[in-house]
C-alpha cells in the first residue's frame, strides 16, 4: 500500500474568514488528508513558501506533493479536489472549478480579507521581510 503525502493548506490563522473557509473545506478521501498550517507559525512549508518568493499576505498556499499552488490557483485546485458533501463544499466547487472565475474572484476575496484584518487591527505576516510592511 502506497502512503500519500499530506496536503498542506497554509493560511492566515488570525483571519476569521480564512479560518472558517479552511475548517469547513473537506477534500475527497481518495486525494488525501488536508492539514491546515497557520502561516503565522514557523514551519518547514512556510520556509519553502518564503524561499520561492511567495507573499503569504497576498494569497494562501496549497502544497500537493512537491507542487505549490498560490492564491487563485490554490482555491481552484481546492475546488477540484474538494468533496461535494455539504452546501459549502458544493458551492465552493461550483464557483471555483473554473480557473477563469477563480482568477477573477480571488482579488475580491483578498481585498475583503485585507479590509477585515485592517478593522481587526491585525498585522501582516510579512514572510518576505519587506521593510515597513507590517500594516494592512
Amino acid at each position: 500500500m502506497m502512503t500519500r503525502e499530506p496536503l498542506l493548506l497554509v493560511y492566515d490563522g488570525e483571519c476569521p474568514a480564512c479560518r472558517a473557509y479552511c475548517q469547513i473545506l473537506t477534500v475527497q478521501r481518495t486525494v488525501g488528508d488536508l492539514q491546515l498550517i497557520d502561516a503565522r507559525e514557523s514551519s518547514e512549508v512556510m520556509q519553502e513558501i518564503t524561499s520561492k518568493g511567495l507573499d503569504i499576505d497576498q494569497g494562501m498556499v496549497l502544497k500537493m506533493g512537491r507542487q505549490l499552488y498560490y492564491g487563485a490557483d490554490a482555491v481552484h485546485a481546492l475546488a477540484l479536489i474538494s468533496s461535494r458533501s455539504g452546501v459549502i463544499n458544493r458551492l465552493n466547487y461550483q464557483i471555483f472549478k473554473s480557473k477563469n472565475v477563480s482568477v477573477l474572484l480571488y482579488p475580491i476575496l483578498r481585498a475583503i480579507r485585507i479590509l477585515l484584518l485592517k478593522v481587526l487591527r491585525k498585522t501582516k505576516i510579512n514572510n518576505l521581510n519587506i521593510k515597513d510592511n507590517t500594516k494592512f
